[in-house]
């Protein structure tokens, strides 16, 4: 992939949440290539036995080996042309161990046999004990039971890696018509497509074997005013889902006061794309808006990316802790605040709760990458604060006897840590529909989409933009606004919550490309809502004048 076409692919997405990477010692293969098998599990089981025997026997007192393979697959074009295919595989194995009561890491490209294994894991034991001498204190890892051999699949209905790279382009180049049909001057469309195969052993006794499928549908469009040349964009709702091509074949639709959304169950790109370009050249004609308080309506396309900020990224414990700073800071949400029991995160209104076994979400795995069985928790409870995301070693802090199961790796030349799990806010228990949320109105604004964003180093202050802005008068849309973005603090716009419709309108969104840890990895994570109220928000003009 060369730099222009990768800056391309960068400003498709929402800053650095969606930056674009590819595991450790990637190579290009062919589009058949990634539909080859791989090591059948009997192979992977002889050298994961090879790596932790290899461990034991330096003196490691437990050991996890992880056997990667990850195939990637994206589809870039722009208006009638393909400008990149790419097709890449990774494949190699990562040992952790602790000895001497320290954590050790090694990873070795291309294993394939037992020498390569035992080496790993040597090396992995040396540098647990090298490391071990500038310990203050031992690892206490969170016991965990063992499962024997046992294997997760995503319940997807068709491996997108099947379907010809022709069919693909040939849908793209069809929505980049349709943007132009309808007004579009410039117009990029892109399918990524993930398939991550890990196995994973540990001297707890689990051998997992488990298949991942990820998908990412995304467009922009631009419209240009001839008289004054301006221009404005729309990216696509399309939401990454952890689902196959069957993602793109569905076609529900609904509609809101006249305005599309997007929904889990499918996605149709035309449609989507049509509604882009038409909704790029209103924007043009849009009304800037009047600073000042209004009550916010917020599509669950735009608030998964406020979920995410304020509170998937401050409710890791790593950096409740300090232990992690990367990627826009710390947290405010400290452990005092926790151990208080009665900490006012929102609104009685708000209940918000991490799930790593979400059908059809970017994080569902069966295991997490220490072996633990995923679950759903909650972390914030009718509006208070209850628990954080924790790992096994750091469970015993917050007094838990067990991991949460959100530890994750990027690839296995990677170390896993402590990654943020789905974190969701709960779909409102009292029938309401958005058209009867929006009629309760007086003077609000109804946000569609994800757009620019700002937070504070403790995750506290923040300003978030969208897409797509609705004037509401009177309980009705009254058109078009542009310039929006609002200002609010976590704990001051969790408490403005005041309305979440039922769970007839949760949907999905989330991030393909969640940066975090130095050196960096990115994990995918959804985020999912119904449409939600918050009252009195401040909301500023972003217009500049030149």
């Amino acid at each position: 992939m060369n730099r222009r076409n990768f800056n391309q692919l960068l400003s498709m997405g929402t800053a650095g949440i969606l930056l674009p990477t590819l595991p450790a010692f990637s190579r290009s293969v062919s589009p058949e290539a990634l539909l080859e098998p791989g090591l059948d599990v009997v192979t992977k089981k002889r050298l994961a036995d090879a790596a932790m025997n290899a461990a034991k026997s330096k003196g490691a007192t437990y050991t996890d080996v992880r056997i990667g393979r990850y195939l990637n697959q994206f589809v870039v074009t722009r208006e009638d042309k393909v400008q990149n295919i790419v097709n890449t595989e990774s494949y190699g194995v990562g040992v952790r161990v602790i000895a001497d009561g320290c954590w050790g890491f090694a990873a070795v490209v291309d294993a394939k046999n037992e020498a390569d294994m035992a080496k790993a894991a040597e090396q992995a034991v040396a540098i647990a004990k090298a490391n071990a001498k500038l310990m203050k204190q031992p690892v206490q890892l969170a016991a965990q039971q063992g499962y024997g051999e046992v294997s997760w699949k995503a319940p997807i209905q068709k491996n997108a890696f099947e379907v010809p790279i022709k069919e693909k382009v040939d849908l793209l180049l069809s929505v980049n018509n349709a943007a132009l049909k309808n007004g579009a001057n410039y117009v990029n469309s892109v399918l990524f497509m993930v398939n991550e195969q890990k196995y994973l052993a540990t001297t707890d006794g689990t051998y997992a074997d488990q298949d991942i499928h990820r998908i990412w549908p995304q467009s922009n469009v631009t419209a240009i005013d001839p008289k004054t040349g301006k221009f404005e964009t729309r990216q696509a709702l399309s939401a990454p889902m952890g689902m196959g091509y069957e993602y793109l074949q569905a076609n529900p639709t609904d509609k809101v006061t006249g305005i599309t959304t997007r929904y889990n169950k499918g996605y149709d790109m035309l449609e989507d794309i049509t509604a882009a370009a038409k909704q790029a050249r209103d924007k043009h004609k849009a009304k800037s808006v009047e600073a000042g308080k209004y009550d916010l309506v917020l599509d669950p396309s735009h608030l998964w990316l406020t979920i995410h900020e304020s509170v998937g990224h401050p409710l890791e414990l790593d950096r409740v802790l300090g232990y992690e700073a990367n990627f826009a800071g710390t947290s405010f949400a400290t452990l005092d605040k926790w151990q208080s029991k009665n900490f006012n995160y929102g609104s009685k209104q708000v209940n918000l709760f991490a799930d790593k076994t979400q059908v059809g979400s970017l994080g569902a795995v069966g295991y997490d990458d220490e072996g633990v069985k995923t679950k759903q928790w909650d972390l914030v409870k009718d509006g208070t604060l209850v628990n954080y995301q924790a790992i096994r070693d750091q469970a015993h802090i917050i007094g838990e006897k067990e991991s949460q199961g959100c530890c994750y790796a990027d690839s296995w030349s990677s170390v896993q840590f402590q990654r943020m799990a789905n974190v969701s806010l709960a779909a409102g228990k009292t029938p309401l529909s958005v058209q009867d949320m929006i009629k309760d109105v007086k003077k609000g604004i109804y946000i569609i989409g994800d757009g620019s964003f700002s937070i504070d180093q403790q995750r506290y202050n923040f300003q978030f933009g969208g897409q797509l802005f609705y004037e509401i008068k009177n309980g009705q849309i009254a058109g078009m606004l542009k310039d929006v973005a609002y200002q609010s603090n976590t704990q001051e716009f969790w408490n403005s919550c005041v309305a979440v419709c039922d769970e007839k309108d949760y949907r999905l969104g989330g991030s393909f490309f969640d940066g975090k840890g130095q050196p960096p990895q990115s994990s995918a994570v959804s985020h999912g809502s119904s449409t939600a109220r918050f009252n009195g928000v401040n909301v500023i003009n972003t217009a500049r004048k030149i």
